[in-house]
């Protein structure tokens, strides 16, 4: 008699609006969210410990690894057997004066993971290599569900991250962001799309409300590995959605369509190339 494989995960995306500069405030936002509904994993947006519009205040507000605002949250996570990923400004521990905009996942077992944005938005109202440093890494994360990639608003734009993980056995996608309204034309298209080419669930959780001369559009929303909506978040407002991912819908959708099969992994060398010649 075969087994039932349903594993069924649940997750909460909170579309959060933080406040500026204003860390224990957005602590306890979080643990009351996390307190409001039992699930696995629950998932913040970019810079949802500092909110987004802090700038110079940037240098002061980040913190290292093992500081109080992850210890805070490792607390929650190891106290309700969770995972919590969220978006903050990280101190680098080996180059003084340097800081990441990185993406924190705590695990329940009070072990924790960093993804470091590789790229930056500087163009328009968007000053972000002015404060940040970029990552080098594209590492999966290995959890009790299964394999996480974690990339962060902007990287969103540019597909060979997806595929790195893909082609480590990614089976979720998480994606923290900090969008405001004038770019959502752009970042919704390409959700579903980065699904689809990557047969692999993804995840999108941004934050909302006005910050300076910004205003964050919201909309939180999940796909499933063949580029279907499982769930969206109500734009402009502040939520709490949640949703039920069973990961046996990736093998299905891989014999359906065959894309991590069928990659020329020759290309990859080739665009370096292209990509270095018209530098």
């Amino acid at each position: 008699m075969l087994l039932n494989r349903l594993i069924m995960i649940k997750f909460v995306l909170i579309t959060m609006r933080p406040k500026i500069g204003e860390k224990k405030k957005n602590l306890e936002i979080m643990k009351n969210y996390i307190l409001k509904e039992k699930a696995d994993f629950y998932i913040f947006g970019e810079m949802s410990l500092t909110g987004y519009r802090c700038k110079d205040e940037l240098r002061d507000l980040a913190e290292t690894i093992d500081g109080f605002s992850i210890k805070y949250l490792k607390k929650i996570a190891v106290e309700r057997k969770c995972y919590i990923v969220f978006g903050m400004p990280l101190i680098n521990k080996d180059v003084t004066g340097i800081i990441h905009n990185s993406a924190i996942i705590i695990h329940p077992t009070g072990r924790v993971d960093k993804y470091n944005k590789w790229f930056f938005p500087n163009f328009g109202p968007f000053e972000e290599k002015l404060f940040f440093d970029g990552g080098e890494s594209v590492k999966i994360i290995n959890t009790k569900i299964g394999k996480i990639g974690l990339i962060i608003c902007y990287d969103l734009f540019f597909p060979e991250l997806c595929k790195a993980y893909s082609l480590q056995g990614a089976d979720i996608i998480i994606c923290i962001s900090a969008s405001p309204s004038i770019t959502r034309k752009y970042f919704e298209p390409l959700m579903p799309a980065r699904a689809i080419e990557n047969t692999t669930f993804f995840i999108y959780t941004n934050i909302v409300g006005t910050q300076e001369d910004l205003v964050f559009w919201g909309g939180s929303q999940a796909y499933d590995p063949l580029g279907n909506m499982i769930i969206k978040a109500p734009y402009f407002k502040e939520s709490m959605i949640t949703c039920n991912i069973d990961t046996e819908q990736i093998r299905i959708a891989r014999a359906n369509r065959p894309v991590i099969r069928d990659i020329r992994p020759e290309i990859y060398q080739d665009l370096y190339h292209f990509s270095r010649k018209n530098k």
